[in-house]
């Protein structure tokens, strides 16, 4: 069995140039290194990048057996449907199947990544090893009111579907300040239609985001909002629908690659610490399939989804020699 390594190169729209690119950039030179010293492991390695990932993780699942026809028809950023999308690029829909890899067929799995949080850098600490990756559902919330005329409404007799999303955006916030735990739950896009200004909103599509590590609790948190959107309903008229459009599970690393990188880390002189991520990696779809580790580098700030992201060379190096070790020494253990 082979031994993989690698990350995404698509980004966020706005986004930075560190967020996946370090992996891949990092497996390369650590094959780049291999060659450079001819060295010959006794396991094939494999470099893989991966597409699409901000987008639902499409290169993963498909590579994990995990994309199914409804994956294929959601609408993508670009406005096409996932399946037009891979079409248009030139890839071939009809051949997804064919890169499914069976449980066996990878021996391990390693990603390298910005932390894309602030906890290494705020702490000066060199290297995360990562000991899970969150869930995360994504829905659709769709507020229908009633547009109207903005001037000869009175403001009792309408059905301000903006003003029922507004109120349920905040309740968003205060149900999960209210919940014990590391639970975030984010409304990141919103619509109104017709989206005059002398028209009273009629139509509204906001987005949901809700990550945690454990499913029960993504669930649980989804329920609570489900719930304050029936009681909005009754008190503002306006009818509040729910459809999810992405859902992926947490999934915990391997333990004993966990220790690998940690020994690993050890003895090239840096700091680490163990620690989830709160953002979702392709890692967690080949954890389905193959023992998978992950190492962080700082994000300076915390920034990442944003053009001020950032990671130093001299962090970036110290994850791809980190990555290169790990590497060499899962190749001598499994033999």
């Amino acid at each position: 069995p082979v031994i993989a390594f690698g990350s995404h190169i698509d980004s966020v729209p706005m986004g930075g140039n560190y967020d996946g690119d370090v992996g891949v950039i990092g497996a390369l030179e650590c094959i780049e290194l291999l060659n450079e010293h001819n060295i010959v492991t006794e396991h094939p390695l494999e470099v893989i990048v991966f597409s699409d990932e901000e987008g639902g993780l499409t290169g993963s699942k498909a590579l994990s057996g995990e994309l199914h026809t409804l994956d294929l028809e959601k609408i993508a950023q670009s406005g096409k449907l996932v399946r037009e999308g891979i079409n248009f690029l030139g890839g071939d829909v009809k051949k997804i199947t064919s890169v499914v890899r069976k449980k066996g067929e990878i021996a391990a799995f390693l990603e390298l990544h910005i932390e894309q949080g602030a906890r290494l850098y705020q702490s000066k600490t060199d290297i995360g090893v990562v000991e899970g990756i969150v869930g995360i559902g994504w829905w659709d919330m769709t507020f229908q009111g009633k547009a109207n005329h903005a001037g000869t409404t009175p403001m009792n007799a309408r059905q301000d579907a903006l003003l029922a999303a507004s109120k349920l955006i905040v309740q968003v916030n205060e149900i999960l300040r209210n919940i014990e735990g590391s639970q975030v739950a984010t409304v990141g896009r919103i619509k109104a239609e017709p989206g005059a200004p002398n028209v009273i909103p009629g139509k509204v599509v906001a987005s949901l985001e809700i990550r945690d590590l454990s499913n029960e609790k993504i669930q649980m948190v989804f329920d609570k909002i489900k719930e304050a959107a029936k009681v909005l309903e009754a008190e503002s008229g306006v009818s509040i629908a729910f459809t999810e459009t992405f859902l992926s599970s947490s999934a915990l690393t391997d333990q004993a690659i966990q220790k690998v990188i940690a020994d690993n880390a050890k003895k090239l002189g840096l700091s680490l610490q163990y620690m989830p991520s709160g953002a979702g990696h392709d890692t967690q779809d080949m954890a389905r399939i193959a023992p998978s580790g992950m190492i962080f580098v700082p994000s300076k700030d915390g920034v990442s989804h944003a053009p001020t992201e950032f990671t130093s060379a001299s962090d970036m190096a110290n994850g791809a020699t980190l990555l290169f070790q790990s590497i060499l020494t899962l190749d001598r253990a499994e033999n």
